[in-house]
């Protein structure tokens, strides 16, 4: 077969590779063309470019055929070598053409396309960046991530391959048809005619191979959830921890045994495909030869005339399988684009009110004032597609806290302590505004956090978690995130003070260390006073700590004791603890329980009223006499 006939571009034989079939049955969002088109707007004058370079390049498909009619009817058989060699030049000179259009076409396609990623791509990551703590526990990370890769790319293509395609084709299919309509309708009339010989094999074919390449993508996307949670540390951990490698091997090995399977079903079928495609041109081809081999031989065809419908026959065929398959194409391109959208629309239950104004600097004290909390329901913070269910769960959460009402003067220490499930987390998290009130206010100052921006909110208050988590990069990286100007100098201070200045300086490559998937190559003691030294240099005026010194060995909750003595001094602070005996120099205790405070106090005011505080302290001095 020649390459003219397997022509079509992106849309072509080769796109049931690459499509599913049953995007064509689903239903767009009301707009969304409307969308995309406003989307594209800044690239109109590229894409108006662009699509007269695919008109040219079209144009150019007939062009070739009809001079070598020329220079044999007109040059060779009436021996005129001036004009054949003339019309040879311009046959070369409209290669050299069609090249150079391919390659400007080439360049404006790559500008449209990758434009249209990066734009994407920053909408969807800046949108993401956005949304509230409670999208992030409901969402799939692969779901979200899959989104600015596969989906936009995909929509992309909307606007380079299948916009090319469809123009490309539909103009090549309408010149190629008129002029071999006019060269002669006969041969015309033959070469349609086989045309369901071609179209229906290809369809049929076409389909089985979607399906199997969705099985296949299908399995390829088990294995990378398997491996992503198999090769993360913790997920190597306890598959060796529990004995499994054996197993887990035999299961993925399965899994491996199937795409390999898959392959080469695929890989046969697509061998028939393109086998049938030749044969089926080739018989075309040996049919206008015949019939026009015949009708030349009784000079009702010239043999120039002859080979020019051969040569646009090799140019028939493949626009058409292209078109023949083109609303799979396009449903593609508009589904990924609806996708992207999809996470666009979806608004962020946490922002900054229109009439926000920054936290005065001096904003020091936080008070919650009657506060009620029930977690959002998740059709309010996330979508179904992201957490792989059918419908997304309406039913609204039972309330978390229960009027809750105090207030921690400015340098003060509070200390949350109950068990677990009392609703101790969740009142820290408000003080960021990570989640909103029910009912009631938090304030900051005097400033309720829903009338202030959320920058200078986060600027203002500092978390240390049990869980301090740790970019895969350097020391000097995971620190300047909460101070991006922060010099050597800072650096070193913050970490003296957080106790870890002697380990970060006898590493081979100091601050330049990298600490590992989430830093576990640092034990958790060492990840703490990392996180300390990282929250000095932010350096806010209120400080959050929810059980920082929790699962921590003796030695290492010393020294975390030591950095988190020296980060709270000066400072506001709000602290969940689950070792009593750090928190016996607090001002205030509040003892927390089914989201309601039901003791507060000093430790010996606690004591001495005996109630709940009294029964955890002498728990946990039960069972361990050095808690006193």
């Amino acid at each position: 077969m020649s390459s003219g006939m397997m022509r079509g571009g992106p849309g072509g034989a080769g796109s049931w590779r690459r499509q599913d079939a049953s995007v064509v049955n689903q239903k767009l969002a009301k707009g969304t063309v409307r969308r995309i088109v406003r989307f594209a707007r800044p690239f109109r004058r590229h894409i108006t470019v662009f699509l007269v370079l695919v008109v040219l390049s079209a144009v150019l498909v007939i062009a070739s055929p009809l001079l070598f009619k020329k220079i044999v009817d007109d040059g060779i058989v009436k021996g005129d070598a001036g004009l054949v060699t003339a019309l040879a030049l311009v046959v070369a000179a409209l290669a050299v053409v069609e090249a150079g259009l391919a390659l400007v076409q080439r360049w404006y396609s790559a500008q449209i396309g990758e434009g249209l990623i990066f734009d994407l791509r920053t909408k969807v990551f800046g949108h993401v960046q956005r949304m509230p703590v409670a999208f992030f526990t409901r969402t799939q990370t692969g779901a979200l991530v899959s989104r600015l890769n596969t989906d936009v790319i995909g929509a992309q293509q909307a606007f380079t391959s299948t916009l090319s395609g469809v123009v490309s084709n539909i103009i090549s299919l309408i010149l190629v048809v008129g002029a071999m309509a006019l060269l002669s309708w006969q041969l015309t009339l033959v070469a349609v005619l086989l045309l369901p010989v071609f179209l229906i094999p290809a369809r049929i074919l076409g389909r089985r191979l979607a399906e199997l390449t969705r099985e296949q993508m299908q399995l390829n996307a088990d294995m990378s959830t398997a491996m992503t949670e198999r090769f993360s540390v913790g997920g190597a951990l306890l598959v060796t921890l529990f004995g499994r490698p054996e197993s887990e091997n035999r299961e993925f090995a399965q899994r491996a045994g199937r795409v390999r399977d898959l392959g080469i079903r695929t890989a046969m079928l697509g061998r028939v495909f393109f086998t049938a495609l030749t044969l089926v041109a080739a018989l075309a081809t040996a049919l206008v030869y015949g019939v026009g081999g015949n009708l030349a031989v009784r000079n009702s065809l010239t043999v120039g005339t002859l080979l020019a419908l051969v040569a646009l026959l090799g140019r028939l065929y493949g626009p058409l399988t292209a078109l023949s398959n083109i609303r799979v194409d396009v449903m593609t391109a508009l589904v990924s684009f609806e996708r992207v959208f999809e996470v666009l629309d979806l608004e962020p239950m946490i922002q900054d009110r229109p009439d926000a104004e920054p936290l005065p600097a001096d904003a020091a004290s936080v008070t919650f004032d009657h506060v009620g909390f029930s977690y959002p329901t998740a059709d309010q913070v996330s979508l179904a597609s992201l957490e792989s269910v059918a419908v997304l769960d309406k039913r609204a959460s039972s309330s978390v806290l229960h009027d809750v009402s105090f207030t921690v003067e400015p340098g003060q220490m509070v200390a949350l302590v109950g068990p677990s499930g009392a609703g101790k987390t969740t009142i820290t998290n408000l003080v960021a505004r990570l989640y909103d009130v029910t009912s009631g206010s938090v304030r900051v100052g005097d400033r309720d956090v829903r009338e202030v921006t959320l920058r200078s909110l986060h600027d203002a208050v500092g978390y240390v978690t049990q869980d301090a988590h740790m970019f895969h990069d350097s020391i000097r990286a995971n620190l300047t995130y909460a101070k991006p100007d922060a010099t050597e100098a800072e650096m070193e201070e913050a970490l003296r003070s957080a106790q870890v200045w002697d380990l970060v300086s006898s590493l081979p490559d100091g601050l330049d260390t990298v600490v590992g998937d989430r830093g576990h190559r640092l034990s958790g003691g060492e990840r703490q006073r990392l996180a300390i030294a990282r929250l000095l240099l932010k350096a806010p005026h209120i400080v959050v700590l929810d059980e920082a010194t929790a699962h921590l060995d003796s030695e290492s909750e010393v020294a975390v004791q030591q950095a988190l003595d020296t980060a709270l001094e000066g400072r506001t602070s709000l602290v969940i603890a689950h070792r009593l005996s750090t928190v016996r120099n607090a001002d205030q205790i509040l003892v927390v329980d089914h989201g309601t405070i039901v003791e507060r106090g000093t430790h010996e005011e606690l004591l001495a009223l005996n109630g709940e505080y009294a029964d955890l302290y002498r728990t946990q001095f039960a069972e361990s006499p050095a808690a006193v």
